[in-house]
């Protein structure tokens, strides 16, 4: 993978994390899906700025990656893009006050050593 290449990828996957965060943000203020609400949730779907952002973010993302599948071997590139896991849990860390119990923390770092071993030369 080229530096321009590797460039694009961190683009895609800081724009599909960026996306998990509107996401994120967009779903707490929508609240919980239930029988008596699900249609006002459809709409709120549409008409929450946060929401709108995030499926925008993952827009931009899919379109990154589907110009660097013209690229780069999809190989490597898919299970790459498993990066934006590692940053989304970071996002529910930092952003969100989420836990991280150490099995994820493990799981993680399976990750991030698996992604190394896909972009190492040969």
């Amino acid at each position: 993978m080229s530096i321009q290449e590797f460039a694009l990828f961190l683009v895609s996957i800081v724009a599909g994390t960026i996306g998990q965060f509107f996401l994120k943000s967009g779903a707490l203020k929508l609240g919980q899906l239930t029988a008596n609400n699900a249609v006002s949730h459809v709409i709120g779907i549409a008409t929450t700025p946060e929401l709108v952002i995030g499926l925008c973010c993952y827009g931009v993302g899919a379109v990154l990656y589907i110009l660097l599948l013209t690229r780069v071997p999809l190989s490597i590139l898919a299970p790459a893009v498993a990066l934006q896991y590692v940053f989304s849990v970071m996002l529910g860390k930092f952003v969100f006050n989420e836990p991280i119990p150490v099995v994820r923390l493990f799981g993680i770092g399976f990750i991030i050593f698996g992604v190394v071993l896909l972009m190492a030369k040969k």
